[in-house]
């Protein structure tokens, strides 16, 4: 028997169209790259038969409270970098879809001493998996000026990263920043007073991706993505922020996030995908006005060509 799903600890977004898009058979092999909740695979379940299986990712050991009782389930405690290795070291080699819903889980932002969220005083944290060393506190006090200019131009895509560095670095000459509070004071001098809420998001946004190492995660995802897929497979992904979107839409479209399309000798696109979803699918104003989190969620769908050469 399936639990209910938590609500609580974060509501899927894109549900239905993202299921859809996978075009789920009974006894299909899928892929939850994003447990999180279980909101997602719960309605994956749903769609299999007893034949089919699910094998669902994610590094934040709070995820396996949500894990439903079901044979069909299989839970990977570990990043969705490793997909490729986690499968084959369970046995499976191909798979029939694979789904990626890339927004940091409510439950993140709503547990404040996770330290995610600009709205509570808690430690400056941000870690996904509690395992790993490097924390936003170890980001905003130990790298040089250098490296916070540029992991808030990269990651966070401020307009003035350089002066947000310096206000973090004259702040952390007179004490240590060890709080999302600390961190809120310290770049106030620079904090747009009419855009604070944006500003303060894009700059916990790129301490949080240089904590968890997202980007290098998602681009090693892709990649096995096509690895481990079967020819005919469906890669479905939500992306939240721009600089995952445009990693997702140019690997689908070319096979390399550059979004470089390769041509053959007599000039024929050799791009491993067809994309499905030629724009963007975004929530509906109902999903809006019920999750409002949902706003920004951009959903893109791809299938491997038959054809397709990959890599061994």
């Amino acid at each position: 028997m399936m639990p209910e799903y938590r609500s609580d600890y974060h509501t899927p977004v894109l549900l239905e169209e993202a299921v859809a898009l996978m075009e789920i058979t009974p006894s299909a092999c899928c892929v939850d790259l994003t447990f999180g909740g279980g909101g997602h695979s719960r309605r994956i379940l749903r769609a299999l038969g007893p034949e089919g299986s699910l094998y669902a990712f994610d590094q934040d050991r709070d995820a396996r409270a949500n894990c439903p009782d079901d044979a069909r389930f299989h839970f990977v405690e570990s990043n969705f970098r490793f997909l490729r290795g986690a499968l084959r070291w369970r046995g499976v080699t191909q798979v029939d879809a694979v789904l990626a819903d890339l927004g940091v889980s409510s439950h993140h932002f709503d547990e404040a001493e996770r330290g995610f969220s600009f709205r509570a005083e808690a430690p400056l944290d941000m870690r996904m998996n509690q395992r790993g060393a490097m924390t936003a506190a170890d980001v905003a006090n130990g790298y040089s000026n250098e490296e916070l200019t540029r992991v808030l131009r990269d990651w966070g895509e401020l307009d003035t990263p350089w002066k947000v560095a310096n206000c973090i670095e004259r702040a952390r000459a007179q004490r240590p920043l060890a709080t999302t509070g600390d961190l809120v004071e310290a770049v106030r001098p620079c904090t747009p007073r009419k855009e604070e809420a944006k500003f303060l998001t894009k700059l916990f946004q790129a301490l949080r991706i240089e904590v968890n190492g997202e980007m290098e995660a998602l681009k090693m995802a892709l990649e096995q993505s096509l690895r481990v897929l079967r020819p005919g497979g469906r890669l479905v992904v939500i992306s939240y922020h721009s600089l995952e979107d445009r990693l997702v839409k140019n690997f689908m479209r070319s096979g390399n996030f550059e979004g470089r399309v390769e041509k053959d000798f007599y000039g024929r696109p050799q791009a491993p995908f067809e994309v499905v979803t030629r724009k963007a699918l975004v929530p509906s104003d109902e999903e809006v006005a019920r999750n409002p989190r949902s706003r920004s969620a951009r959903l893109r769908c791809a299938v491997k060509r038959v054809d397709a050469e990959v890599q061994p």
